[in-house]
């Protein structure tokens, strides 16, 4: 495969280059499993896999990748050859599945030129400053470097954690270097030394200590590669190990503000591994995500790897609000309320009879002959944007034909005034008239399913019709939507959205008036 340099790339090479020039590059990848051998594996120790792309390195020789940091929506990492790149993954579902745009630059040095010998160029550790700027660290000429921008030279840091390379071998200074709560982390290419291998900044001073790698690593001589902070505190350290009979080896262990240290995985053959070198921390909607890359050494034996996965324990599942009900300054319509009750609890809704009338006589028909009692919710399709969770839940009677009716009129949304908002219910179809007893509710506004009248495509010209909403149980709705896919169900744009274990639909059934 080979890689396709910009316009703006192109021009470029014809230029001698300047400190603002960058190159920009499509990248080819290929999609990577956690393990080859297991295409179903999906967890590691507390870790759960969610994607990976092998890079290939191309005209650009792209490669040496020593750490890694995320920033304003793309991957930003440093080389051992003196360059700096930018990396924007691309994600469906959550998941990491391209990288779907590359720049590359040179670091400058003092005096703005270009970084060339090894003892200069071989920077392996980055990190934001609490002021904005890059921080790198360089091995052989063991320092930390402060960059306002990546492709502007630099200044010189007196920083006093840089000491903890001092006297430390050309080839094995500083590897990590994070920014926590309480100030800089770093950490050394060793361990069991009579030098601590880690040291922190904390209430204005300095605390070394040691953090030693999980078992299987210690015994192959494993050494911190990259670290990364959570908002909270908490640290996380990669450390990887080499052998030419054992192969590669990596782990990732998590350190709290008081170094209480966790292993988190532990990743031996056969799992898919190489030269693991970089580690970034991402957090979005109470997930933290941690993707670590592959130094491939500029070698033809090795790669170069980006990898993504969840710390299922740092999880905090983010509550839905109900969706705000009507104030008495608005327009009343007529609705019939309606309980869905399932096996992972209820779900009250508002048909809306008034505005929707026909779609929503359709849907009690089905409660009022018992059609949906038994069926399931089998559908969680999720959106990889905030506010999180986000997507949709779909339930009804997939086709049963001893449960479904004919399908209904349409009635867009343009004339019924309703819309896709957080909490909507809206009806399945494949096109105007099919609708009949699957529905789909909004985790979050979803207005782009609202009819567009001025659309030249019919799917859209005419969206789907919206008929009631959530006004209880949607921590329900949530929670259903939260459950494990199965990545081989579903067919086409669906795959891998079907619930691995459907959600049953135990009754659905009007709610008594309180006059009765």
């Amino acid at each position: 495969m080979t890689w396709k340099l910009s316009a703006l790339a192109a021009l470029t090479l014809s230029c001698p280059p300047t400190a603002a020039m960058a190159e920009e590059i499509l990248p080819e990848t290929a999609p990577i499993a956690l393990n080859s051998n297991d295409p179903a594996m999906e967890t590691v120790g507390d870790l759960v896999f969610m994607g990976g792309v092998e890079l290939e390195p191309g005209e650009a020789e792209i490669g040496g990748i020593s750490s890694l940091d995320w920033d304003e929506g793309a991957f930003y990492a440093v080389i051992d050859d003196g360059r700096w790149i930018r990396l924007t993954p691309d994600e469906i579902d959550g998941k990491l599945v391209d990288v779907i745009a590359l720049e590359t630059g040179t670091l400058r040095d003092l005096d703005g030129k270009k970084l060339r010998k090894k003892r200069e160029a071989d920077a392996e550790a980055l990190t934001r400053s609490a002021d904005g700027a890059w921080l790198v660290a360089f091995e052989h000429d063991h320092r930390i470097w402060r960059y306002e921008s990546l492709d502007q030279p630099p200044t010189s840091t007196q920083l006093p954690i840089a000491d903890l390379a001092f006297g430390a071998e050309a080839n094995a200074g500083l590897e990590a270097l994070a920014l926590s709560s309480d100030g800089l982390i770093a950490c050394g290419e060793w361990t069991g030394t009579d030098i601590p291998n880690c040291m922190r900044e904390r209430g204005g001073g300095l605390v070394s200590f040691e953090i030693d790698p999980p078992g299987p690593l210690k015994e192959r001589g494993g050494v911190p590669t990259d670290a990364d902070c959570a908002s909270d505190g908490t640290c996380y350290i990669l450390f990887r190990s080499y052998s030419r009979e054992l192969g590669n080896a990596s782990a990732i262990v998590a350190i709290d503000a008081d170094n209480t240290t966790k292993t988190l995985a532990t990743m031996l053959p056969p799992m898919t591994l190489d030269n693991f070198e970089g580690l970034a921390v991402r957090e979005e909607a109470g997930r933290t995500y941690l993707y670590i890359a592959s130094d491939d050494n500029f070698s033809d034996n090795q790669r170069t790897l980006l990898m993504k996965f969840e710390v299922a324990s740092a999880r905090k599942d983010m509550p839905l609000d109900t969706p705000p009900t009507t104030t008495g300054t608005e327009p009343q319509y007529d609705t019939v309320s309606v309980v869905i009750e399932t096996q992972m609890g209820d779900i009250t809704v508002a048909l809306e009879t008034e505005r929707a009338p026909i779609t929503a006589a359709n849907f009690l028909r089905y409660v009022d002959e018992d059609r949906f009692d038994g069926t399931v919710f089998y559908r969680a399709m999720s959106l990889d944007r905030e506010p999180r969770p986000n997507g949709l839940l779909q339930g009804g009677t997939q086709f049963d034909p001893a449960r479904i009716l004919d399908g209904i009129q349409h009635e867009p949304t343009n004339v019924t005034g309703l819309s896709h908002t957080s909490g909507a219910l809206s009806m399945a179809m494949g096109e105007p008239g099919t609708a009949n007893g699957d529905f789909s509710i909004m985790l979050q506004d979803q207005t782009g399913l609202d009819a567009q009248p001025g659309s030249d495509d019919p799917v859209w010209k005419n969206g789907y019709a919206v008929f009631g909403y959530v006004t209880d149980g949607m921590d329900v709705v949530a929670a259903i939507h939260a459950r494990p896919t199965d990545p081989d169900a579903g067919e086409g744009w669906m795959k891998g959205q079907m619930l691995a274990d459907p959600v049953t639909i135990i009754d659905v059934r009007r709610v008594a008036s309180t006059a009765e």
